[in-house]
């Protein structure tokens, strides 16, 4: 009976001898945790990388476009008819289109004290603002002699390049069908004389340098609409004054 207390004892003495289990979370744990904040660091720092990235990429591709001239298409379709392609370039200034917006402000304020809604258009793009006008309301019918009273339309135009700064290309258009006069062999002669004789007025009127000014003749290969009737004819046969910011003078 001594022996089986004395066992019993020994099994007690031996159990209680274990080292007591540990308290918190398990070590492996701790390990962990600093391996994920590792990583969220370190993913943290790509994404500054990857911003920074950008940011020198955006400044690049606006230097390369500015002195490449990259073009866009413009989405506006009545803009089409209006310039030399339906690809424009980005570089004009803000300060030039906000010159632009204050001039087309202008010329829709002269056309609505005038009434001459259905004589003159004026329409901006990204190059600069365009005022069309039909030639019947400036030129006798198969001539380039101005009619007098359409000097008002020309005094209107002239004192835009007396107080402002732009540049104007004055374009003579006709339509498809060829002149029947004896002065003028081709519709090449008499939209190039038509546009010339709208410069000379401008010039004498103003004085400003000759520098400033172009006169182009395109005859009728850039219709606004199809010549498939006189009514489309008659909006083709159009003289456009087209007024360019000093900032686009390398397009000039």
């Amino acid at each position: 009976m001594a022996k089986k207390n004395e066992e019993i004892i020994y099994v007690v003495g031996k159990a209680s001898t274990e080292p007591p289990p540990e308290e918190g979370l398990p070590p492996w744990m701790a390990t962990f945790a600093d391996m994920v904040t590792l990583l969220l660091c370190f993913f943290v720092l790509l994404l500054s990388f990857s911003n920074q990235d950008i940011a020198n990429f955006e400044a690049m591709k606006g230097s390369m476009r500015d002195a490449f001239g990259v073009q866009f298409q413009d989405k506006r379709a009545k803009h089409m008819a209006f310039s030399e392609s339906p690809y424009e370039a980005s570089s004009t200034s803000a300060a030039a289109k906000k010159k632009m917006a204050a001039l087309e402000v202008e010329i829709r304020d002269f056309i609505a004290a005038g009434k001459m809604q259905g004589l003159m258009a004026v329409n901006t793009d990204q190059h600069g603002v365009l005022v069309r006008v039909p030639t019947r309301a400036i030129f006798k019918p198969g001539t380039a002699e101005v009619n007098p009273h359409a000097l008002k339309v020309l005094d209107k135009v002239a004192s835009v390049m007396k107080n402002r700064d732009f540049n104007l290309v004055v374009r003579g258009h006709t339509d498809d069908r060829a002149t029947r006069n004896n002065i003028y062999s081709s519709n090449w002669e008499l939209s190039a004389a038509r546009a010339a004789s709208c410069l000379r007025y401008i010039l004498k009127k103003t004085g400003i340098s000759p520098n400033r000014l172009k006169a182009v003749g395109y005859a009728g290969t850039k219709p606004l609409v199809p010549n498939s009737s006189d009514r489309n004819r008659a909006i083709n046969r159009r003289v456009e004054f087209y007024y360019q910011p000093p900032s686009d003078s390398g397009k000039w």
